[in-house]
């Protein structure tokens, strides 16, 4: 319910609510959440498993990788870094 006074993040997959930068609003927003007449969402908690897995994954993914696709990648990495087309 606060998508009224909130703008929307794009960033990332997962929309977090954004509190208003001028000051009168969320001054209006807070009290309105404080009277209850506005409800604050909160994002949905992370999954343990899920994380666990992101932890390792970059590490376990250069474990898993051959020397030659490693540097395939660092090549590809670096030509699209310094390309000119920007």
């Amino acid at each position: 319910m606060l998508e009224r006074g909130l703008a929307r993040c794009h960033i990332g997959r997962m929309a977090k609510p954004k509190r208003p930068r001028d000051p009168n609003q969320l001054a209006k927003l807070i009290t309105d959440i404080a009277t209850g007449q506005e409800t604050e969402t909160l994002p949905p908690p992370k999954d343990e498993a899920a994380a666990a897995l992101g932890r390792k994954g970059g590490k376990a993914r250069a474990e898993t990788l051959s020397d030659e696709r490693k540097s395939e990648i660092a090549r590809k990495a670096a030509k699209s870094r310094w390309n000119e087309d920007r």
